[in-house]
Parts: C-alpha cells; sequence; structure tokens
C-alpha cells in the first residue's frame, strides 16, 4: 500500500510540475516563460514558444489542426528590430515560403518554392507590406520565367516574360501599374509578332504586326475609326 502510494504521489506531482512548468503569468498578468497554445475545439497543440513580460522571444512553432499535429510554420523573433523570420511548411517538411515579418506585414526578400522542391520558385521584395523591388519568378527547371520590379505595390519599370527555352515571349514598361513606353510580343521561336506603345495602359500610335518574321500589317491606334493597312507580300 505504501508503495502504491508513492506511485499516485509521484504521477501527481510530475502531473503538476507540467501543468505549471509553461503558461505562466507574471505579477502583472503577462505572459513568461514556456507558452504552449492549443485548438479550442480540439484541444491539439497549436503554438509553443517562449515569452518575455507578453514580449515573444527565439523560436515560435506552429502547428495543425490534425492528430498528426504537423509543424507549418516557425517565426523566430528578432529583439533588435522586433521582426520575426517566418517559414512556412507543407505536411512533408518542405518549405513552401520564407520570410522576414515586421509589425505583421511582409518585409525585404520573401522567397516561394515551388511544391515539394527546394528549387526557389518566386523571389520578391516588400516595404510595408507592399511589394517594391525586384520579382522575379523561376519555372522548375531554375531558369527565369518573368522579371519585374515594383513600387508601392505596383509594377514599375521593365517587365520580360520568357518561356523555358530562354526566349522573351514579352518585353514591357511599366509605369504606377500601367502599361507605358514600347512593348513587343515574339513567338517561342523568338521571331517578332508584334509591336507598338502603350500610354497609361491603352494602345497608342502605330502598331505592327509580323508573320514569320515579315512585316504583315500595320494598324494606328491614334486614329478613332482606325483601318488596319496591310503591306504586300
Amino acid at each position: 500500500m505504501k508503495q502504491l502510494f508513492k506511485i499516485v504521489f509521484l504521477i501527481f506531482s510530475i502531473s503538476i510540475f507540467s501543468q505549471t512548468d509553461s503558461n505562466k503569468l507574471d505579477a502583472n498578468g503577462k505572459k513568461v516563460g514556456l507558452w504552449k497554445g492549443v485548438f479550442e475545439d480540439t484541444k491539439r497543440p497549436r503554438y509553443e514558444g517562449t515569452f518575455d513580460h507578453d514580449k515573444e522571444v527565439g523560436l515560435f512553432k506552429f502547428f495543425d489542426n490534425t492528430k498528426e499535429s504537423y509543424l507549418i510554420a516557425t517565426r523566430e523573433f528578432n529583439s533588435k528590430d522586433n521582426s520575426a523570420y517566418t517559414i512556412f511548411y507543407d505536411s512533408n517538411k518542405n518549405k513552401i515560403s520564407e520570410g522576414k515579418v515586421l509589425n505583421k506585414l511582409y518585409e525585404g526578400l520573401w522567397i516561394y518554392y515551388h511544391k515539394g522542391s527546394s528549387v526557389i520558385m518566386t523571389s520578391e521584395n516588400y516595404k510595408n507590406g507592399k511589394l517594391d523591388g525586384a520579382k522575379t519568378i523561376n519555372f522548375k527547371s531554375g531558369k527565369v520565367a518573368e522579371i519585374s520590379n515594383y513600387k508601392n505595390g505596383l509594377l514599375e519599370g521593365i517587365y520580360i516574360k520568357n518561356d523555358e527555352s530562354g526566349v522573351a515571349l514579352e518585353e514591357s514598361f511599366y509605369v504606377n501599374g500601367e502599361l507605358n513606353g514600347i512593348t513587343t510580343y515574339r513567338a517561342p521561336d523568338g521571331l517578332v509578332v508584334a509591336k507598338g506603345k502603350f500610354r497609361k495602359g491603352i494602345k497608342v500610335g502605330i502598331w505592327q504586326f509580323f508573320e514569320n518574321g515579315k512585316l504583315e500589317s500595320e494598324d494606328n491606334y491614334d486614329q478613332p475609326n482606325r483601318i488596319k493597312s496591310k503591306r504586300n507580300k
């Protein structure tokens, strides 16, 4: 009986210790030390991480609401700039995306991966939660599919769209999110199929259309009732 009492007491002591070893509050009711959150409906693990008087410090882990409790994200908090380097995962532990979050907004370089792969699909830059700077999209082969630039969330500057063989299918220019300037379209064989100018997203002036690399017709978009002029072959 005494032996049984000792075992019960030991189990009870371990239970009490495990309950008080995390999810503590300081004298002011602020979170301190290790905290483990759960989903309200299933009581499965939702997150775990360390607080210093309500402030997240170090590495936090986040889990999905399944019996497997897959790790779906980590956030590494930086006390110097109050940012959190965040990584998202799929259920096979492959990275989906990663980058910095500052004041709950994306900041700086973010990288996205092709599904189930370590090959970078997209790299883009943010400022105050808006796209700002260079953006590149890659094929799964690693070859560049698109190159663009953003300013305050809008396309700004040159835009290039390639096929996987490296042919520039489109070369254009943007100002404040609208097509402006000369745009060139090409076929997969590299030959130009159309070329002309945009102004604030609208075609203007003379547009040229090609067939097998030869000028086939021209269209003047400045004329209200324009008639496409064809070239003699």
